[in-house]
């Protein structure tokens, strides 16, 4: 798809796939959602009809609850899915369970999973829209999303910022869709952490690697502190705790040393005392909480533009046109 203002996806898997002329189309229809997430006011009707389903395989508290009440203040009827007590331990396949859930009328699925690519999979298998709310250490597009919009909010224009993504970028999802988005828009990308957890190979993506976030600091117009993923790694990938946060935590002594006007995000959950400390995190520099807020608006937006297209084709299939299946394709 080129970069004119056409929405013509019936899925969100990863922003690899997408144009600026796409992802600035959700970006727009976010900002027309932000007062109504701002203010809790009255509901939408624009998902009126249409039934979301959350499909989250692995925990979830931000990126769960966003999706249900993006979808909720849209007008959707919505149900939750959660493997435990479900199908899924009795040994009913993924895909099984998707179509039995799929069966019952629904248009849109938001799925969670720890294998990569597992919502890849879905959307060749059923007919309903898929959504990736996180498909193991691969790709997190609605985090992406959010955090390069929470960025515009404050920065204007990417190109030419330099933006930080700092601490387990090796088990990170939401630092590939950050990369993936963020380089679209120009901007200058560095993932900084301990070598373990931040591997040279990742220079191939157009990013510089860096291993001293001191060093890298007062270049920084954005840092982005990522969550050290413990339920992902193996033992001994940094000596100690203590250690990771003295040398790759952001702290007040570390923020004064950066540019005045430094944003600071992290995706959360976060640890306080290790990837930054509760001053950084509650003080001026710090969008985290505008970020949550934010990431209401964009999982609006994508699911009410799926939503679209998806009216769209069946319209066209009503006047006689022959679009292609849903599950005949990857977007």
């Amino acid at each position: 798809m080129s970069d004119g203002a056409t929405w013509n996806s019936l899925h969100l898997l990863g922003l690899e796939d997408y144009s600026i002329g796409e992802i600035e189309m959700i970006f727009k229809r976010a900002e027309e959602y932000l007062p109504l997430c701002r203010t809790g006011g009255m509901k939408r009707d624009d998902l009126k009809g249409k039934m979301i389903a959350n499909l989250f395989f692995e925990s979830s508290t931000r990126t769960r609850m966003s999706f249900s009440l993006a979808a909720r203040r849209l007008g959707a009827d919505t149900m939750d899915f959660a493997p435990s007590g479900s199908s899924i331990s009795k040994g009913e396949t993924f895909i099984d369970t998707a179509r039995n859930i799929e069966a019952m009328g629904v248009d849109i699925m938001v799925v969670r999973h720890a294998s990569p690519g597992a919502p890849h999979l879905l959307s060749r298998h059923l007919n309903a829209s898929i959504v990736n709310a996180g498909d193991g250490a691969h790709s997190h597009p609605t985090q992406g999303l959010l955090d390069i919009f929470t960025i515009r909010q404050h920065k204007g224009d990417l190109k030419n910022l330099t933006v930080a993504l700092v601490g387990d970028i090796l088990h990170s999802r939401v630092a590939r869709s950050n990369i993936n988005g963020l380089l679209k828009f120009g901007a200058r990308v560095i993932v900084c952490g301990p070598p373990t957890l931040v591997p040279d190979e990742l220079r191939q993506l157009g990013v510089q690697v860096a291993h001293n976030l001191d060093a890298i600091l007062p270049e920084c117009d954005v840092v982005n502190m990522l969550r050290i993923q413990f339920e992902r790694q193996r033992s001994g990938m940094f000596p100690s705790i203590h250690e990771y946060a003295l040398l790759f935590g952001m702290n007040s002594e570390r923020l004064a040393r950066a540019k005045k006007d430094l944003l600071l995000l992290a995706p959360g959950p976060i640890n306080r005392g290790v990837e930054i400390t509760p001053e950084v995190a509650d003080g001026s520099n710090s969008v985290i909480l505008e970020q949550v807020t934010n990431g209401l608006a964009i999982r609006m937006a994508v699911l009410s533009l799926i939503a679209d297209e998806r009216t769209k084709r069946a319209n066209q299939k009503k006047v006689g046109h022959s679009p292609i299946e849903p599950a005949a394709i990857t977007r």
